[in-house]
């Protein structure tokens, strides 16, 4: 269901928005690239729509994952765990994506969260039994509301172990004792670490400074138990709604399956960008709402490739018609003015890409056509350079594309190149023109031919 958004903050229109991060235990795959590039773009439009937004996105940096991949690896956790946050900043600063106002790690925070369990059992939410602390989720009335299920069906999906130190199976770990070899914390039960879900309660309400924040995101696996359990151990200390709005993605499938090691299908960012590029997987992203599931395919992904080259040829039509023109007022024609409106219109209808990308689609085709029909238009140029400044100010500045400057001038190499191949066409050397333009396209040069001639564009 949607609803108006609104801020705590309507004044100042300050938004305090957290997003569940990264578990590094292993390197990022496409299902963190789309967390992380969803998050970013919603990010960018809120500040485009003028809102203040502060921004937190967290790292666990200790978890049973972390511990059994650095067992396996014969390293320590915090070994395993700095390995791949630097992994981790390599691969959003190649995606594209701007680091969040605060990207807190979990063992930063570990006395906060002992203050807050401290308060949970001071207050009978949390119960203590051999060094483990858990929540006690029948003293939680609301527990369930955000999944939409009840204590009772919940329950009844939950495996009851027989020797479980719980008094419910659906009770959750906020603190564990720690085992010979694992990373461990001083605390009034004795030496262990925190619970995954009691993380993320700490660091948004520490970093943020609020009890409510404005926003939760995260991915929709995240929704029951994480989210669930985030919800309860909260609002049972401050007794105040926890967040007030909560944004969920959807998932990502390796056609048609989940994405697994164990099916060779598991691809890493790295892995896609050595034969993608960063805009191919930012635009198949954009092709879907950011609440539906998508599956990747190397069909989407030619396809979004396409796409990409439909900007790309505009931008470099438009480069070539304005080269040393003086634009000294940009003129707002009436189809440049409606495909903005509803590009804004669908971005505030819950962030809605799919629509907003078909509306710049559309702003191409128009000024494509505005450029062929439209030549003795007193305002030309105008029209021109407005039309193209508000595709490239949208697709760069909300949608993050574009990020990587392409190089306007050829080098001599280039130009040499582009000449010989004009040569052989001329000569009608069809053989050599085929050559010559796939050793262009190597150096990342396109090569048109046209009833005016050939053209050029960078890839």
């Amino acid at each position: 269901m949607k609803e108006e958004f609104v801020p705590l903050d309507v004044q100042k229109k300050i938004v305090k928005m957290y997003t569940c991060g990264v578990t590094v235990y292993d390197q990022c795959h496409i299902g963190h690239a789309r967390s992380l590039y969803v998050f970013d773009v919603m990010r960018r439009y809120l500040k485009y729509r003028g809102y203040d937004v502060r921004f937190v996105r967290n790292i666990t940096d200790v978890d049973d994952k972390i511990i059994h991949k650095a067992n396996e690896l014969k390293k320590t956790s915090q070994q395993v765990a700095e390995e791949n946050i630097a992994s981790y900043y390599r691969d959003m600063e190649r995606l594209g994506v701007a680091r969040a106002d605060l990207e807190p790690k979990a063992t930063d925070s570990i006395p906060d969260m002992v203050r807050h369990i401290s308060g949970l059992i001071e207050k009978g939410f949390a119960y203590a039994v051999d060094g483990d602390v858990y929540f006690d989720v029948r003293k939680f009335p609301e527990y369930g509301k955000l999944s939409g299920q009840s204590v009772d069906q919940m329950r009844e999906a939950v495996r009851i172990e027989k020797d479980s130190k719980k008094k419910d199976a659906l009770d959750f770990a906020l603190w564990k004792k720690s085992k010979d070899g694992e990373p461990s914390w001083p605390s009034p039960w004795g030496p262990g670490r925190p619970g995954w879900h009691i993380e993320c309660s700490c660091m948004s309400m520490k970093h943020l400074k609020c009890e409510t924040l404005d926003i939760h995101a995260g991915g929709r696996d995240l929704i029951f138990p994480h989210h669930e359990n985030e919800i309860a151990q909260s609002e049972a200390l401050t007794h105040k709604i926890f967040a007030k709005y909560w944004i969920h993605h959807g998932l990502l499938t390796i056609n048609g399956q989940k994405m697994a090691k164990s099916l060779g299908n598991f691809i890493t960012v790295t892995d896609f960008l050595q034969k993608n590029t960063v805009d191919e997987l930012k635009l198949f992203f954009l092709f879907s709402h950011y609440a539906s599931p998508i599956d990747f395919t190397e069909e989407k992904i030619e396809e979004a490739r396409k796409a990409l080259q439909k900007f790309d040829i505009l931008f470099w039509k438009a480069y070539e018609l304005l080269k040393n023109k003086q634009i000294s007022v940009p003129v707002h024609s009436d189809f440049i003015k409606d495909q903005k409106n509803r590009f804004i219109a669908a971005m505030d209808d819950d962030f809605n890409t799919p629509e907003a990308l078909a509306s710049l689609f559309d702003l191409i085709s128009l000024t494509n056509k505005f450029i062929e029909e439209s030549k003795e238009d007193k305002n030309y140029f105008g029209v021109l350079y407005c039309a193209v400044d508000i595709i490239e100010s949208f697709a760069k500045h909300i949608f993050g594309l574009f990020l990587n400057e392409k190089a306007v001038d050829l080098s001599s190499e280039e130009k040499s190149l582009l000449e010989e191949r004009k040569l052989a066409r001329s000569r009608k050397d069809f053989k050599r023109s085929d050559e010559l333009r796939d050793m262009l396209r190597q150096k990342g040069i396109a090569v048109e031919d046209r009833r005016d001639g050939q053209t050029w564009r960078r890839l």
